[in-house]
């Protein structure tokens, strides 16, 4: 059985949540609360959510309590989402683009143990 939990329009840039994202993809649900928990980068904590929040789901199907070490990471994924653009004044009367990137995160945890609902 699994589930899955899907963030969107997260204010962190896709590249930098694709490193958090690696850390934890096909770990124990538990393994990468751990690992999310502790980890100082800024994508750490959304990322957290989604997981928690898969986990919460698959426990809401199943018909009794799951331990977290018996669910596992199946995928996720980290998607673009969308760019917003500001302008930033420069010297001489010139405009920089500033682009300030978005993600859907997407996480899929399935049930590991030996006896499934």
């Amino acid at each position: 059985m699994e589930a899955r939990a899907i963030a969107r329009h997260v204010r962190v840039s896709p590249r930098k949540a694709g490193i958090i994202a690696d850390l934890v993809r096909g770990k124990s649900v538990e393994r990468a609360l751990e690992i999310l928990k502790y980890s100082t980068r800024t994508a750490s904590t959304p990322i957290l959510k989604t997981v928690t929040s898969a986990m919460h789901n698959l426990a809401g199907k199943m018909e009794h309590l799951v331990d977290p070490k018996d669910i596992g990471i199946k995928s996720i994924t980290i998607g673009e989402g969308r760019t917003m653009y500001r302008i930033k004044p420069r010297a001489q009367g010139r405009a920089y683009r500033i682009r300030i990137r978005s993600s859907h995160i997407t996480v899929v945890v399935h049930h590991t143990g030996a006896t499934e609902a």
